[in-house]
């Protein structure tokens, strides 16, 4: 057996390997999907902020964090930021 003879084999039971694991995520999403179809809306979402009043006015490190982030996007597009 050469060795193009060898690695045709491994190609083809690879491609039939990777055919059947990707026919078996797609029935099992099929089956999850049909069982309890997602509506948007109708889930429950955790983690809400426990004082979502601290996000109203920034602190100065997240002013500084921003201003940076802002002078890098503007180099990366050529542009020069000023304030």
């Amino acid at each position: 057996m050469e060795t193009t003879e060898v690695g045709t084999y491994a190609m083809v039971a690879l491609t039939i390997g990777l055919m059947v694991f990707i026919w078996r995520m797609r029935m099992r999403n099929i089956a999850n999907s049909q069982e309890d179809p997602a509506v948007a809306g109708q889930d429950i979402l955790d983690g809400a902020a426990i004082n979502p009043e601290q996000f109203d006015e920034p602190d100065d490190a997240a002013l500084d964090e921003m201003q940076e982030l802002l002078e890098n996007a503007a180099e990366s597009q050529g542009l020069t930021y000023e304030e």
